[in-house]
């Protein structure tokens, strides 16, 4: 089977609103199969590392939809299992600048039904990352089921996860008394400026990058939408510019991210482990990179990430210049490669930024 990254979470029935109708009391709207780890999974394929996706995916229309998206990515949907509860859907409504809020139609849906014999660590032995997050890791009865299995499959896997958090379907109260938790599990937590606000109101995020630290946390992300991404490395802060792009919509541009990211440590051969031998240097260069990826993403509607062929030049210098698709490059080559990455960034004043 060889290593890949597995994505354990939701799809979601993306209905994104076009133009309400005033006339017939209609409203236009476009669906798309979407969903946190659904966008992540198809952005690391997309990004050509291989890929699991690990899911409760339902019958019916809407998970014909699920399964075509993934499989015509070419995400690997081996250990997922056909659900006979219904989809989840949101109700997207994209605002005049682009951001996105959501109504999520969610109760007793596919997504959270896990039961033990559908999902165990040893599904995930060969697994170098596992990525997790969003209404899976916090809807009941799942959720606490991923939980265990995190912390078996820690054992040989890096952990990612990214809350992103949903206040219209769980109060602010379930998602801090369970962080604490994923903080002990996690190597990676990615936290956006919105999460952040709900979770640590009126808080520094400096307070936060230490404290989940010392739950063991090796790498903070917070991401700041137009004002880009800082990180905490151990300690070691880093901040990276969005990227000027004509934004069409924010839809799965965190999510792309977030894929970026784990791909440019797959590609430099850095998952499998607590991120030992991750650099501050190793994470500036994956920043960059992932800012490039989700502005790519914002420039597309819906939760449409780049292919691997499909990078702009600027991602791809980042991403080390990368020829042979799926090769790990050695820290050696990184090394070489970093000084072709000094890339002069676009004025402020050029395109609205992307988000991250």
């Amino acid at each position: 089977m060889g290593i890949y990254v597995a994505v354990i979470g939701e799809n979601v029935a993306d209905a994104i609103v076009e133009a309400p109708s005033t006339s017939h009391g209609r409203a236009v709207m476009h669906v798309y199969a979407g969903g946190g780890p659904a966008n992540t999974a198809v952005a690391l394929a997309g990004l050509a590392t291989p890929t699991h996706f690990v899911s409760r995916i339902p019958g019916g229309p809407f998970g014909r939809l699920f399964r075509d998206r993934l499989e015509g990515a070419g995400v690997d949907l081996t250990h997922s299992v056909p659900a006979p509860e219904p989809a989840t859907l949101a109700i997207a409504s994209p605002d005049a600048a682009g951001h996105t809020t959501y109504d999520f139609y969610a109760t007793g849906t596919a997504d959270w039904q896990w039961q033990p014999r559908e999902l165990t660590p040893a599904t995930l032995t060969g697994a170098a990352c596992i990525h997790t997050g969003s209404l899976a890791l916090i809807m009941e009865p799942g959720g606490k089921l991923i939980e265990d299995v995190l912390e078996e499959a820690r054992a040989h896997a890096t952990i990612s996860i990214d809350p992103n958090v949903r206040t219209t379907l769980i109060a602010p109260g379930r998602y801090r008394d369970r962080i604490g938790r994923w903080a002990s599990l996690a190597d990676i937590i990615r936290l956006s400026d919105e999460d952040f606000a709900h979770l640590y109101p009126g808080q520094p995020i400096e307070n936060v990058f230490d404290d989940w630290h010392r739950a063991g946390v090796r790498l903070v992300i917070f991401t700041q939408g137009d004002r880009g991404a800082q990180v905490s490395l151990d300690g070691t802060r880093i901040a990276v510019s969005a990227v000027p792009v004509k934004v069409i919509d924010t839809v799965g541009a965190g999510d792309a991210f977030t894929a970026a990211v784990l791909h440019w440590l797959a590609q430099h051969d850095l998952l499998g482990g607590r991120l030992e031998a991750v650099s501050a240097s190793d994470i500036e260069d994956a920043l960059h990179f992932g800012v490039h990826v989700a502005a790519q993403t914002c420039a597309a509607p819906g939760a449409s990430s780049p292919s691997l062929g499909q990078l702009s030049k600027e991602a791809l210098r980042w991403l080390g210049g990368i020829a042979q698709v799926g090769r790990p490059m050695s820290r050696e080559e990184a090394a070489a490669t970093r000084g072709a990455n000094a890339i002069a960034e676009p004025p402020a004043d050029a395109q609205p930024r992307g988000a991250v």
